[in-house]
């Protein structure tokens, strides 16, 4: 399997992986989108809470570009990063896009 494949397919399984960690009773759902050919991958969250107020919002985004990750956003304690690392995706792999990008010099991440 090429690169590019693969990266495709980890962030596919890590991103299911995500969603299903909401309890199947859970007014609001993690819904996965996935768009292989321009290589976007979202976890959003929609429903209601307590009938009354309107859950919606991205919580992870994830791109890829030069067969690099670049990670748009990330609103979890567990970061999709740290988890890609796990899965042996190397560092210099892994753009922390929402940090300027004079910061990501400080961090163990590619810089872009």
């Amino acid at each position: 399997m090429d690169k590019l494949s693969l990266y495709r397919q980890l962030i596919r399984e890590s991103l299911l992986e995500r969603a299903k960690q909401r309890s199947p009773n859970d007014p609001v759902k993690s819904e996965t989108i996935f768009d292989p050919e321009g290589d976007h991958y979202q976890l959003v969250n929609v429903g209601w809470k307590n009938s009354s107020t309107r859950i919606y919002g991205c919580v992870i985004h994830v791109d890829i570009i030069d067969e690099k990750f670049w990670v748009q956003h990330d609103g979890t304690e567990d970061a999709i990063a740290d988890r890609l690392v796990e899965k042996g995706v190397p560092k210099k792999d892994i753009v922390l896009a929402y940090h300027a990008p004079y910061v990501r010099q400080y961090t163990e991440f590619a810089l872009g």
